[in-house]
């Protein structure tokens, strides 16, 4: 596997984004995270998506930490500063949740409350499934962990096309429409920094193929092993969805449903804020999941 690394220089001066790299090798990948807060405090992993990284933590994670919490935000391999393996073949959805449960075991996190969105909730549920004695909390927002038994809805799809045909993958267009074009000039070359040129976003440019899309995706079964196992874990969980994601609208509702330990926690929905509501609401966010720990307490 040929692997790139973004140069470090990229990652100077970058709006909001004051927090020192901390790095971890597995399989001989260089693999980035944010590890903020008291060693002893609780701890909450923050799971971005595509073509995010944790730089769409920012404003999560100072609040997260005045609050006392030990706060670790991983860049999934391809992203971020991680390092980005240069083909698209590189890439399977078994890889990535292989990947980063590697890294909650070498980093050795325990009693974790999963913050997940995007590529970050298919990765992290299954994570966190896969390692129940090692969680203790699920706040999903704008997610889920789909199976490809039902139809993907129409925007996913258009996205799934475009983010291969685009001559060049634009983090500039992506952002802004995730986000109804409110991101400035900084905010964009702070989403845009990992990634020099073209050659490295093999990651930004699959990851939409490996979501399952139908029952021959090769983890449709176990994806629905996985759901399966959460209706029998009784974990609180929470859901935060934002009314303006076309790419998740309703899918809060599956989870309400059927997670035991959704039953009776404070739902809610964040307004005004499109697919990457971290970037819009992060703030309110981290409020709603203090409020989810508290209420919640281990």
């Amino acid at each position: 596997m040929k692997l790139l690394r973004t140069p470090d220089e990229r990652f100077e001066n970058l709006l909001d984004f004051p927090f020192e790299p901390h790095y971890v090798e597995i399989d001989e990948i260089r693999i980035h995270y944010v590890d903020e807060g008291p060693r002893d405090g609780e701890i909450i992993l923050l799971m971005h998506g595509e073509p995010s990284w944790s730089y769409l933590y920012r404003h999560m994670i100072p609040p997260l930490v005045e609050a006392g919490y030990r706060t670790v935000a991983p860049d999934l391999v391809g992203f971020g500063r991680s390092n980005k393996p240069a083909e698209t073949s590189d890439h399977t959805y078994r890889k990535h949740v292989e990947w980063m449960t590697k890294l909650v075991k070498e980093v050795d996190l325990q009693k974790i409350t999963l913050f997940c969105q995007d590529w970050g909730s298919l990765i992290g549920l299954r994570v966190a499934i896969e390692n129940q004695e090692r969680f203790s909390r699920i706040f999903l927002t704008n997610g889920g962990l789909p199976n490809g038994s039902r139809d993907p809805l129409p925007a996913f799809l258009m996205w799934r096309e475009m983010s291969l045909s685009m001559p060049k993958f634009s983090l500039k267009t992506v952002m802004q429409g995730g986000t109804h074009g409110k991101l400035s000039k900084d905010i964009i070359k702070g989403y845009e920094a990992p990634f020099p040129d073209e050659s490295y976003k093999a990651g930004p440019r699959i990851m939409p193929s490996l979501v399952p899309v139908s029952t021959d995706d090769p983890e449709h079964q176990n994806n629905i092993d996985a759901f399966r196992k959460f209706k029998e874990w009784n974990i609180p969980f929470i859901t935060a969805f934002s009314d303006k994601d076309a790419l998740s609208r309703g899918g809060e509702r599956v989870w309400q449903k059927y997670a035991p330990g959704a039953k009776g926690q404070k739902h809610t929905t964040i307004k005004d804020a499109g697919h990457f509501v971290q970037e819009e609401k992060g703030s309110e966010l981290a409020k709603v999941l203090i409020q989810f720990m508290k209420d919640n307490s281990i």
